[in-house]
C-alpha cells in the first residue's frame, strides 16, 4: 500500500509568517494549501513560490471570519484530498488602535475576535474530519506572547493595556480553545498546541518587529511536526513554554 502524501493547510498564508511557513512545510516534504482570503492575492503568492522551486503548493480560498467561506474551502479541499496532517490557523489582524479596555467600541472587538479567535474554531471545526483521517495530526495556533494572562500580570507594559486590548484577548481567547481542544482530543494521535513566533517584522505591527517571517516559521514548523510523544495542550515560544 502506498504512504499517504503529507498535506497541510496554512490560513492567511499569502503574506507574511504565513507565507514563510508555507515555505518551510513544502521543504519538508508536505503539499501544502495556501489559504488566502483574497483569491488573487493567494494565486499570487503561489505564483511567486513556483516561481522560487516550491511546486508542492495550491491556493485555497478561504476567509475565516466568513462562516460559509470556511464550509467552501472544507468541500473545496474535499474534492482534492482525503486526510489532512497539519492545519495551522495563523489568519488574524491586530485592528484598529487604540483599544484600551475601558473605551474599547464593541464593534471594534467583535470584529478582531471574527477573525483571530472565531476563525480558528470555524476552520478547526470544519477540517477536524480530514485530521482524523492523518496518522499525525496536528493543529497550531498562532497566538502571541499578549495572549498570556500571564506575561500581562509580569510586565505591566503600559502601551498594551491601552493599545491591544482586542487583539491580546484574542489570542487569550484562542489559546483556551487550544487547551479544549487538546484535552477533549487528549487519547487520540493529535498534538494541539498553540505557539507564539514572537515580535515579528509583519504588516500588522508596520514592520516594526524583531524577529524575520522566516524566524517566526521556524517555530511553527517545529511544533506543527512533533513526535509521537511530543507535547499537547501547552502554549510555546522560541524559549519552549510560555506561561498561560
Amino acid at each position: 500500500m502506498k504512504d499517504k502524501s503529507l498535506i497541510a493547510l496554512v490560513t492567511g498564508a499569502n503574506k507574511g509568517i504565513g507565507f514563510a511557513t508555507v515555505k518551510q512545510l513544502v521543504e519538508l516534504g508536505y503539499q501544502v494549501y495556501l489559504g488566502a482570503r483574497d483569491e488573487a492575492k493567494g494565486r499570487a503568492a503561489v505564483n511567486k513560490l513556483n516561481a522560487e522551486g516550491f511546486s508542492k503548493v495550491a491556493p485555497l480560498l478561504v476567509d475565516v471570519a466568513d462562516a460559509e467561506s470556511v464550509v467552501k474551502a472544507a468541500a473545496k479541499f474535499a474534492s482534492l484530498e482525503d486526510h489532512l496532517d497539519v492545519l495551522i490557523n495563523n489568519a488574524a489582524i491586530g485592528g484598529q488602535q487604540p483599544q484600551t479596555a475601558s473605551t474599547i467600541n464593541p464593534s471594534l472587538l467583535k470584529e478582531v475576535f471574527e477573525t483571530n479567535y472565531f476563525g480558528a474554531v470555524f476552520v478547526t471545526q470544519a477540517f477536524l474530519p480530514f485530521l482524523r483521517k492523518s496518522e499525525i495530526p496536528r493543529v497550531v495556533n498562532v497566538s502571541s506572547e499578549l495572549g498570556s494572562l500571564g506575561y500581562h500580570m509580569q510586565s505591566r507594559s503600559e502601551y498594551f493595556a491601552k493599545n491591544l486590548m482586542a487583539y491580546s484577548s484574542s489570542k487569550a481567547a484562542l489559546n483556551s480553545y487550544t487547551v479544549m481542544l487538546a484535552n477533549e482530543l487528549q487519547n487520540t494521535k493529535f498534538k494541539i498546541n498553540s505557539v507564539t513566533p514572537g515580535f515579528t517584522a509583519t504588516d500588522l505591527n508596520n514592520f516594526t518587529g524583531t524577529r524575520t517571517p522566516e524566524e517566526a516559521a521556524n517555530i511553527i514548523a517545529k511544533y506543527a511536526t512533533l513526535p509521537s510523544n511530543g507535547p499537547s495542550g501547552q502554549f510555546f515560544g522560541g524559549s519552549g513554554r510560555m506561561p498561560w
